[in-house]
């Protein structure tokens, strides 16, 4: 789940090279409680050392992703979104009015879907989950 994985611990374990701007993404990566996208990251990483160039941002954004620090989400508004790889399944709902995205676990549903797919002849191996919604309206 974001902000819970040490990237720059990450990249070191897997032998990758780290410059100090891309140690300053990885630690912008590792504290992001959200999922922010290229942009985002731009411009926190920017605050930390202005240096840093919209480009190093992309280029290190593919490089973790290569690398499976990072995985890459759309979330239909056109931005690919990051967070990091987690050994925990969650998944996501996402709210279309405000972007904001809500990660989750149900053990109920994670064995409805395995019993799905095995009336259908399947062994569950893995999943995405994401849920679009708007939040429910308060009555007056």
């Amino acid at each position: 789940m974001p902000g819970s994985i040490d990237i720059e611990a990450l990249c070191a374990k897997k032998g990758l090279r780290i410059t100090e701007q891309r140690r300053v993404i990885a630690r912008v990566l590792s504290d992001a409680v959200d999922h922010p996208d290229v942009e985002e990251l731009h411009r926190r990483a920017a605050a930390i050392d202005r240096g840093i160039s919209i480009a190093t941002v992309y280029r290190t954004v593919r490089l973790f992703e290569e690398a499976g620090i990072l995985e890459r989400h759309d979330f239909r508004n056109g931005r690919s979104r990051y967070e990091t790889t987690s050994d925990e399944h969650h998944d996501h709902l996402i709210d279309v009015e405000s972007g904001r995205v809500i990660e989750f676990h149900d053990d109920e549903l994670e064995a409805l879907q395995a019993r799905i797919a095995e009336r259908l002849g399947y062994r569950l191996v893995d999943h995405r989950m994401e849920l679009y919604a708007v939040p429910l309206k308060a009555a007056n």
